[in-house]
């Protein structure tokens, strides 16, 4: 299925090779924590984009945070790690061992929990890491209706079927790196073969067939939640209910997710391109979004908190030249946005990265 803003897209990348070693551990470490912070914000962690930063590349947190989410970003951070080893044995087929392991990883031990049924009644389950489903799952959909995925007995077929399927679509070259990643993600999602971390899984998935096939990685950002899980959704109503035809679907009857995920890849990778090229003080990336400051009085200010380890209101305003007041008007800007946050120590942390 071609998509014209994904072959610009391509093109352009491809354009830019290959780039050079700094340029690479800028953008992996962009990657890094944009897809740590959103794959998981998406499934409901609570620790800021700055947190998570300060987190995987520091091993501290500024403020309140919550242990579990801390445990949760840390792991999700070795799981993206794990893969990308993996990804690298192109020579080796993909397993059900390695899926199983890399949610071993994320969910990192079995753990109970607790819901509260109507009349007071509580009940419980185990969450197995590592291990395939022991009891149903479901969804409740945007519009209230309820959406099983595969039972329990289903599953360990169905993950075969799909983990053969992958492995010899790839080996017969037909479908695209990008189809691959795309549709291996729906059929995964529709077998939903674990207790918990399914959609963290499939993101990583998909990134695991991209790398594997040299194509860069991309971030399924929180912001665009609702619209991801419409694509979804679209899908789901043309494919049917019925969880064996979800793990079998075919790429046309998944045309809507098709559509929504190959633009957004298209998107990501034009970011990469953009962010890597562009040479322009004013233009900063803070979660994959693209900043234009007015005014370079901003870009000033963010260069003086990154190289100076105490920074004052009268040496901003001796390096900039404008009045007191201006000075705490951007700066309460800049943590508006969260682009900057204060240390207990005084001392300014900036998550927002230059474009050069």
């Amino acid at each position: 299925m071609e998509n014209k803003k994904l072959q610009i897209a391509l093109e352009h990348w491809n354009g830019i090779q290959p780039i050079s070693a700094r340029d690479n551990e800028r953008l992996s470490r962009r990657f890094t924590i944009d897809f740590n912070y959103n794959s998981n914000h998406i499934e409901g962690n609570t620790l800021t984009y700055g947190q998570t930063e300060l987190l995987l590349l520091f091993g501290k947190i500024i403020g309140v945070a919550d242990f579990r989410d801390c445990e949760e970003m840390k792991a999700s951070n070795v799981g993206l790690k794990m893969m990308l080893v993996e990804a690298m044995e192109s020579r080796q087929p993909l397993t059900q061992h390695f899926i199983r392991t890399l949610h071993k990883t994320l969910l990192r031990e079995d753990y109970t929990v607790y819901r509260n049924l109507p009349g007071g009644v509580q009940t419980s389950y185990i969450v197995h890491a590592g291990q395939y489903k022991t009891r149903p799952n479901s969804v409740i959909t945007r519009y209230g209706d309820r959406f099983e995925y595969a039972s329990p007995e289903e599953t360990p077929a169905l993950m075969s079927e799909l983990v053969d399927w992958y492995n010899e679509a790839e080996r017969e070259g037909k479908l695209s790196p990008v189809e691959l990643a795309i549709l291996f993600h729906y059929r995964y999602i529709r077998i939903h073969p674990f207790e918990d971390g399914n959609g963290r899984i499939a993101r990583l998935m998909m990134n695991y067939i991209l790398s594997r096939h040299n194509y860069p990685m991309i971030v399924v950002r929180s912001r665009l939640k609702k619209d991801y899980l419409e694509a979804l959704h679209q899908a789901d109503l043309i494919v049917g209910k019925d969880p064996s035809d979800g793990a079998k679907a075919s790429l046309l009857k998944i045309k809507p997710f098709f559509k929504y995920m190959s633009d957004l890849i298209a998107h990501e990778i034009e970011n990469d391109v953009l962010f890597l090229t562009e040479h322009n003080p004013n233009v900063w990336w803070y979660d994959g979004e693209r900043i234009v400051f007015r005014t370079p009085t901003y870009n000033k200010i963010l260069e003086i908190l990154m190289t100076e380890s105490k920074v004052s209101l009268s040496l901003l305003q001796e390096s900039t030249g404008i009045n007191r007041s201006a000075i705490q008007k951007l700066m309460k800007t800049l943590q508006d946005k969260n682009y900057i946050e204060k240390e207990d120590d005084g001392r300014w942390r900036v998550f927002i990265t230059p474009s050069m």
